[in-house]
């Protein structure tokens, strides 16, 4: 049984992919930040109460050294990575003119960074065996930009420079590299907005709704999917109309 790893697993775009993978028949690892302990582990009883092979593993994505541990307990405990999903991300949203290094740092480092890091101790492995898939969960704000999110727009529009870099040094290795990049989605974050403001951000996309997390968790189901093998550097939107590119 193959091993996909989920950075952010526990989020609510990552919960859905986990789940996803699951139901392919993935042995699943659910990234989560070691803080969050207590809510993971909640979470990884949820899931296998609901029959998925889903397993919490702690890992600060801003840190390579944290990564490299949590990488290597995953190897340890469920076998090599197969599929990794780079999906943890966090916002620190305010104008430039008032946004501090450390909310410029903390969110690069989340959200780019991690790439990296998470990407760099698996690479090797899958190179060796000549097969693997990464997908990295981008944003429609990282194509089009977004005030008050200088930092989260150049993050995200950075993961995509690093996935075409990446797949053009592993496509004959039989590694695909790719990009999705959602829009808005139902998350209980977004859920926890005011009222106006969800109404302003439905109104806003052609489809008239939001997306929901499922719907990004099967375009991941996609690009790992065998049959998609000659798919690599491709950033996939996910946004129901909001912003469309040649």
């Amino acid at each position: 049984m193959k091993v996909a790893l989920v950075t952010g697993g526990n989020g609510g775009i990552g919960s859905s992919i986990c789940a996803a993978l699951a139901d392919k028949g993935y042995k699943v690892a659910g990234g989560y930040y070691p803080a969050d302990k207590e809510n993971a582990e909640a979470w990884e009883a949820e899931m296998r109460a609901n029959g998925k092979d889903v397993t919490a593993v702690a890992g600060d994505v801003s840190n390579y050294t944290s990564c490299e541990a949590m990488i290597a307990n995953v190897e340890s405990e469920l076998g090599p990575i197969e599929v990794l999903v780079n999906c943890a991300g966090i916002t620190r949203d305010t104008t430039f003119k008032k946004m501090s290094p450390e909310q410029w740092g903390s969110v690069l480092q989340t959200n780019l960074d991690s790439a990296f890091n998470v990407t760099r101790p698996v690479i090797n492995q899958m190179l060796e065996r000549g097969s693997g898939r990464i997908v990295n969960v981008s944003s429609v704000n990282g194509q089009r930009g977004q005030f008050g999110q200088a930092n989260y727009s150049a993050a995200k529009a950075g993961l995509h420079g690093f996935t075409m870099a990446l797949a053009q040094e592993t496509a004959r290795k039989g590694i695909t590299v790719n990009t999705i990049s959602p829009g808005y989605i139902s998350t209980p974050m977004t859920q926890a907005m005011p009222e106006n403001v969800l109404e302003a951000i439905v109104n806003s996309v052609p489809m008239g709704r939001m997306g929901e997390p499922e719907e990004i968790a099967s375009a991941v189901s996609w690009l790992v999917d065998e049959r998609s093998a000659y798919i690599t550097g491709a950033n996939i939107p996910v946004n129901g109309g909001l912003f469309m590119s040649a």
